[in-house]
């Protein structure tokens, strides 16, 4: 297609919903954007202008404004070419600089891993958001398109651009309410996640094609004629479900396709809300609903704002359906999300007051501004963007949402953060219940609080929102900071007093401040705290202010005999294969929680007496760790031993399968340490296998491996500890 063909295709689909848009401005954008990536290329080997144009393709399918359609052509002119966003701003204005900006990652180099960097670009992308929100519009237009041209990247950048996309791009469309992006970003991270589900399931739905096409044909028909019949004029369709729908169900209830049912759903659309209820009467008095499977999402919207009314029901021929009925204007919302609650005029800057629609974005955005550990934010996004909602009242009636499993801790987290600190009960509609209460939709909740409760560690095993976490987590590392820092000074104050100095009169002489300078710490807090934890010893600090030969003997010897047992234990942990970064005599442990593997990012916590603790960026436990104990640390090149990794195996209990998948394991290369079998009544296994895996890749095969073998569901990594002797005891079936 020519440049002149491809140009005016895009404003005639944007003419089509904004007649009167400034194409002027949108072929000025494709000129500058044909220009700055002259001579670049994809790694399909077509021209790079094909991907800014897609992009500003799909921003057009959204029926966003002009400004974010130009943005879309622009959007990798500063990362990926010389432009600068000075040149853009003089060239485009403001408005469209600002929201270029707003989708290019950081060009910081010295993040400490992956995650950080990611972390703190999906930062980056949401305060970009709070100014603009068309800002994760033209970025998710940007990651459809890179997923449709996925093919062409190598397998590794396949596999962690698809599962980032699972992880925050599907659900974060999900809750901007655009389903259709939803559905097919959520079908091509399964494509590349895991292939051999992806095309078992193309093939298998490809196979009954021609029958569910009749099946749909008869349903609509039955249902089109009933409504008629009571004079309602309405829209009714019939579809599939999209593959990554069917492969979730069947991982949840570990089905296989075939045992399936509800593949097909309908949608009635009518004309006004009155009429939703009307079909749902007519609906459930043609066909049995199913018991429990009712949702009224019109009275109750979700925070997407999405409404429609849920119903399944037993269809014709005994088969399962689902019916959702909705208003032609919800099924425009629900299909188009925020982007169908404002058009742009010319000239006009973004109101603050379209976010306010949505309590989610409010909500993101305010529990976000509350975290700096970068690894913390991104755990909390991926757990906030996948949680699914309950509604209960205030005292005064007002409506509040949660996700599912929020207790009565979560719900004074979000009334004020002196609530939640402070809070030792709760009555739900009037009767008296324990922290331990998990909220149900349409409780009346009143908290009760005093002033000697305090938040424990094991809040974090009861709370599910973010912001409840950030301040529990907040509250106990100030506990632990300030713990650390007390016992640093009770330390340095002892050790200073033998050498005739005293603290407070280094502090009034600047000779503290001048410490924390000479040792590279932050603050006299930092250096307390190191001090506190054992990140450096008082000598380090005496070394400063006191001449070498002056130094107490005895506390070189004693320092000595320390150091000594650190290298001898380091000696017998030398297979860990752990490099600590300025401490190569430092005692090094895994983590029991994440059992790090060799590939896998990794981060050290500092524990005083036990040295360094290394755990999984990542793991929730590091994000309830006190910064100040954190420490980079880094797997050694070469040398690393295998180690025990826990694999959990869901399969059909049948014959040779337990052979077929001892077989998968050690044709991976991995020797199987021991093994258990659990069956159950629906003729259902359990195995758990206890394998020596060499690194994080080795262990992707081997699950790879796995999953081929027929009649597997699934096979995952099982975190926590690996199979003891206690586990082994009490097992039916064993391996050795």
């Amino acid at each position: 297609m020519s440049k002149e063909a491809r140009i005016n295709d895009l404003v005639e689909k944007i003419q089509s919903y904004y007649p009167a848009a400034d194409v002027e401005l949108i072929r000025k954008a494709y000129d500058f954007s044909a220009r700055v990536h002259t001579g670049q290329k994809r790694l399909s080997g077509e021209p790079y202008l094909i991907h800014p144009m897609a992009v500003a393709d799909i921003i057009a399918d959204l029926k966003l404004d002009v400004p974010s359609v130009t943005a879309g052509l622009l959007h990798d002119t500063v990362e990926d070419t010389l432009t600068t966003l000075d040149e853009l701003k003089a060239v485009f204005g403001r408005e469209i600089a600002m929201l270029v900006d707003g989708v290019t990652k950081l060009s910081r180099v010295n993040f400490i891993s992956r995650e950080e960097k990611q972390a703190e670009n999906f930062r980056k992308m949401l305060l970009a958001m709070g100014k603009d929100v068309r800002v994760i519009l033209i970025k998710l237009a940007d990651r459809v398109h890179n997923m449709r041209t996925l093919d062409h990247q190598p397998l590794e950048k396949q596999i962690l651009t698809a599962q980032e996309t699972l992880d925050i791009y599907a659900p974060l469309s999900h809750r901007l309410g655009i389903a259709w992006v939803k559905s097919e970003l959520e079908d091509l991270a399964l494509k590349y996640l895991h292939p051999e589900v992806y095309y078992q399931l193309k093939r298998n739905v490809a196979k009954r094609k021609s029958d569910r096409e009749k099946y749909i044909e008869e349903v609509i028909s039955i249902i089109s004629k009933k409504l008629e019949a009571e004079g309602i004029d309405a829209e009714v369709t019939g579809r599939p479900k999209h593959f990554f729908g069917i492969y979730q169900k069947m991982e949840s209830q570990n089905l296989l396709y075939d045992q399936i049912y509800d593949l097909v759903a309908f949608r009635i659309l009518v004309d006004t809300p009155r009429e939703c209820y009307e079909a749902l009467g007519i609906i459930h008095a043609q066909w049995r609903p199913i018991p429990g499977r009712f949702k009224d999402y019109i009275a109750l919207p979700k925070p997407n704002l999405y409404q429609s009314l849920h119903t399944s029901v037993i269809g014709p021929h005994g088969e399962r359906i689902e019916i959702q009925i909705r208003t032609h204007e919800m099924h425009r919302v629900a299909e188009e999300g925020i982007a169908a609650h404002w058009r742009y005029k010319e000239g006009e800057d973004f109101q603050m007051s379209d976010i306010q629609r949505f309590a989610w974005l409010r909500q993101l955005l305010e529990w976000q501004e509350n975290l700096q550990d970068p690894q913390e934010f991104l755990h909390n996004l991926k757990e906030d963007l996948f949680a699914t909602e309950l509604y209960v009242f205030t005292p005064k009636g007002d409506l509040l949402n949660f996700p599912k499993g929020s207790t009565v801790i979560d719900f004074a987290y979000r009334i004020h953060s002196e609530v939640g600190h402070h809070c030792s009960g709760a009555r739900i509609n009037g009767q008296l219940v324990s922290l331990k209460y998990i909220l149900r939709s349409g409780d009346t909740v009143e908290i009760i609080t005093t002033q000697q409760q305090a938040p424990s560690r094991d809040w974090l095993k009861r709370v599910k929102t973010p912001r409840a976490k950030s301040k529990i987590r907040n509250w106990l590392k100030l506990q632990q900071s300030q713990r650390s820092v007390a016992l640093g000074r009770e330390i340095l104050e002892g050790d200073l007093h033998r050498h005739q100095l005293d603290y407070a009169a280094l502090g009034r002489e600047g000779k503290i401040d001048w410490l924390v300078k000479e040792l590279g710490m932050k603050d006299e807090e930092s250096l307390l705290a190191a001090l506190g934890y054992g990140r450096i010893t008082t000598r380090h600090v005496l070394a400063k202010l006191v001449a070498p030969e002056k130094l107490d003997v005895g506390a070189k010897k004693a320092e000595g005999s320390l150091k000594s047992l650190f290298r001898l234990v380091s000696k017998q942990k030398r297979g860990l294969g752990i490099r600590v970064k300025g401490g190569e005599d430092a005692l090094v442990r895994f983590a029991l929680c994440c059992h790090p593997l060799p590939g896998e990012h990794i981060i050290g916590f500092i524990t005083r007496g036990r040295g360094v603790t290394v755990h999984t960026v990542g793991c929730p436990t590091v994000m309830e760790s006190d910064p100040h104990r954190k420490i980079e640390v880094s797997w050694e090149e070469s040398g690393q031993p295998p180690r025990p990794v826990k694999i959990e195996v869901t399969c059909v209990d049948q014959p040779g399968l337990l052979a077929a998948i001892s077989a998968a394991i050690t044709s991976a290369q991995a020797n199987i340490a021991r093994a258990q079998i659990r069956t159950f009544s629906d003729e259902k296994a359990l195995n758990t296998f206890e394998v020596m895996i060499r690194n994080s890749q080795h262990l992707n095969d081997v699950l790879q491996n796995i999953s081929k073998v027929k009649g597997v569901y699934k096979a995952v990594r099982a975190r926590g500890r690996t199979v003891g002797r206690a586990d082994r005891d009490q097992t039916r079936g064993e391996l050795h």
